[in-house]
């Protein structure tokens, strides 16, 4: 395979924000240089703010919690418990095919949802995969998508939302989104979801997608 998945850990093995960054960035030199092949780390992270490169001061939490500014796009979010983290370090097939990546992304997410009952889409305009208003309420992000592509290999990646608490999101307007709300697997099932629950399924659908995405260990970048 020219793709592996490696488990940083999960509850109650939170993984620090910092400490994933650094191996990401340690893995995107090893994965640019061919030292490694294309991985993907999968991980539950301990409660953090992060801030992309959009984000504006106002929009940042009022609270006094520390933010980590990081070199993804997008604005400001939260990870923690709950969250089911992906980062794929992928040296990517077309480097021209950014678009087409984050269309995959968003299909591995949508894919899992079906499994649980849960009509999640793509809305035009919107970053992300969402449950469009009904009657529970407006349209709601389920699955965040933030990434970066630096020399034709990706960093960051995706956050779906299993079964964490919602109450971060009331201190800062996440993604720069005022318009819509934020909801999570197990609100919209009514079932306990955690990470661990479909971690197996993320990299099953994400294998689908393998050899569209990832140059062969001795394939070169187009």
């Amino acid at each position: 395979m020219s793709l592996e998945f490696s488990r940083l850990g999960m509850a109650p093995d939170f993984v620090d924000y910092q400490q994933a960054w650094d191996l990401q960035r340690e893995l995107h030199g090893k994965v640019l240089a061919g030292e490694a092949p294309s991985t993907v780390l999968l991980l539950e992270h301990a409660a953090v703010y992060t801030a992309g490169k959009l984000t504006e001061d106002h929009e940042r939490p009022f609270d006094g919690t520390p933010v980590v500014a990081v070199d993804r796009g997008g604005k400001l979010t939260w990870h923690g418990p709950g969250q089911l983290i992906a980062y794929p370090i992928l040296k990517l097939k077309n480097r021209a095919g950014i678009r087409d990546y984050v269309e995959r992304l968003e299909a591995v997410m949508i894919a899992i949802m079906e499994d649980y009952g849960i009509k999640a889409e793509r809305i035009k305009g919107r970053a992300g995969v969402w449950v469009k208003a009904d009657a529970k309420g407006p349209d709601r992000k389920i699955a965040a998508i933030g990434i970066r592509v630096l020399n034709g290999v990706t960093m960051h990646g995706v956050a779906i939302n299993c079964g964490n608490d919602l109450a971060p999101y009331g201190q800062i307007i996440a993604c720069g989104i005022t318009d819509a709300g934020v909801t999570t697997m197990s609100l919209e099932t009514g079932r306990d979801i955690r990470p661990a629950d479909i971690a197996d399924r993320f990299v099953e659908e994400f294998r689908k997608h393998e050899e569209a995405l990832v140059t062969s260990p001795e394939g070169a970048l187009l």
